[in-house]
């Protein structure tokens, strides 16, 4: 299994990106409301950063240790880490999307919108780092 590579990652990332200006762009056209993630939601990511971690450990140790795994475990976390990055960069670039819009508007954006879509392009960089590092355990 080959690793994630970097180019998809900001693929990946420019896309998300194109979607949140692009949604946002799309709502105020319409009249309605800039749309801000739930506070919620870097919580969530840095939760499923450390349970990819979490589950990519036992991995780690046991080939530092030469027991024996049971192969399907290591490809369930190797899996669960590759789809996490992918996460990780879709919603860091939609954050970072959303952000470009608010910021390029003439109206100051409100703090809480502002803080919120930092909070989120930080959890997803958190994520995407605890990802690729627990591939590197399982590979």
């Amino acid at each position: 299994m080959k690793r994630t590579s970097a180019g998809l990652l900001a693929l990946l990332a420019l896309i998300g990106a194109g979607v949140g200006y692009g949604l946002d762009h799309l709502l105020t056209i319409n009249g309605r409301a800039t749309f801000t993630p739930s506070g919620f939601l870097p919580v969530l990511l840095v939760l499923l950063a450390v349970a990819v971690l979490g589950l990519a450990w036992p991995v780690r140790r046991s080939l530092r240790g030469g027991e024996r795994i049971e192969p399907f475990r290591a490809l369930r976390a190797v899996t669960l880490a590759r789809a996490s990055s992918l996460l990780g960069a879709i919603l860091g670039g939609f954050g970072a999307g959303l952000l470009v819009f608010l910021t390029s508007r003439p109206v100051p954006p409100p703090v809480g919108s502002t803080v919120a879509m930092v909070a989120l392009m930080v959890s997803a960089l958190v994520l995407i780092g605890a990802a690729l590092v627990a591939e590197q355990f399982c590979t």
